[in-house]
C-alpha cells in the first residue's frame, strides 16, 4: 500500500485525533467521521479489531508510512527484549524524515521527507537521501550548505512551527543541525495511540 497522498484532514477526522506529523489541523469534535450517520455512528459498539485497526492506522498515517513499512517496524521490534509497541514507536521515531520534522526546520512530516528525498540533508557529513534511514545516539543530522537558506526552512523556523523539539534531540537552529542526544522515550512522541493495540493486531 502507497504512502497516503488525499485530503490530510479527511483522515484527521476519520480517527477521531491530532495527527501532528501529518498535519497541523485539528479534528472537529462536533463534526462525524466522513460518511458516517449521527445516532448510527454514537449507537455502534466497535469490535476490538476495528479498534486495533484504527490504532494501527493513527501510526500510518501521523508517520506517512505503508501498511508492509509498519509491519516491518512491528516485526523487528517483536525481536528485541522489552515492550515490544514501544520499542516500535521508537524505531520509527528515529527515521530520518521524523527527525528533520521534529528539528522545526519543517512543519510536518511529508515536508521532511521531501527535503531527505531531494538531498538537502546529512548524517554526520554524509549525504542521505533515504527518509527511512534510521539515525542513532550521537548522529548529528544537518541541512547541506547550499540547503540552509531554503525558504520553506527559512520561514518555518521563523515562525516556529512543527510538531515540537523532543527531549532526545539538541537542535542548533542557526547552523541547521540536530544532535541525537539519547533514544526516544515514549513520553517524547506526542501521537495519541495505544500501541498495544496495533502490537495484538499484528500478533494474530
Amino acid at each position: 500500500m502507497a504512502h497516503y497522498s488525499g485530503p490530510r484532514l479527511r483522515k484527521v477526522r476519520a480517527l477521531g485525533v491530532s495527527l501532528p506529523g501529518l498535519t497541523h489541523k485539528e479534528p472537529d469534535k462536533r463534526k462525524l467521521p466522513p460518511g458516517e450517520a449521527g445516532s448510527q455512528h454514537r449507537r455502534r459498539r466497535l469490535s476490538t479489531y476495528r479498534m486495533q485497526l484504527t490504532e494501527k492506522q493513527k501510526i500510518r498515517f501521523n508517520y506517512g508510512l505503508s501498511e508492509k513499512q509498519l509491519r516491518n517496524y512491528y516485526e523487528e521490534a517483536a525481536r528485541h527484549t522489552g515492550e515490544t509497541g514501544k520499542i516500535m514507536l521508537q524505531l520509527i521515531e528515529r527515521r530520518l524524515d521524523n527527525i528533520v520534522a521534529r528539528s522545526g526546520f519543517v512543519s510536518t512530516i511529508p515536508a521532511a521527507r521531501q527535503l531527505v528525498a531531494h538531498g538537502h540533508v546529512t548524517v554526520n557529513g554524509r549525504r542521505v537521501d533515504i527518509p527511512s534511514y534510521l539515525v542513532g545516539v550521537g548522529d548529528v543530522v544537518s541541512l547541506r550548505e547550499k540547503s540552509r537558506d531554503l525558504k520553506v526552512v527559512v520561514d518555518n523556523i521563523a515562525q516556529g512551527r512543527g510538531i515540537g523539539v523532543p527531549a532526545f534531540l539538541e537542535v542548533d537552529p542557526m547552523n541547521r543541525k540536530v544532535f541525537v542526544k539519547a533514544l526516544p522515550s515514549r513520553e517524547d512522541i506526542p501521537l495519541d495511540v495505544q500501541e498495544r493495540m496495533v502490537v495484538e493486531f499484528y500478533s494474530k
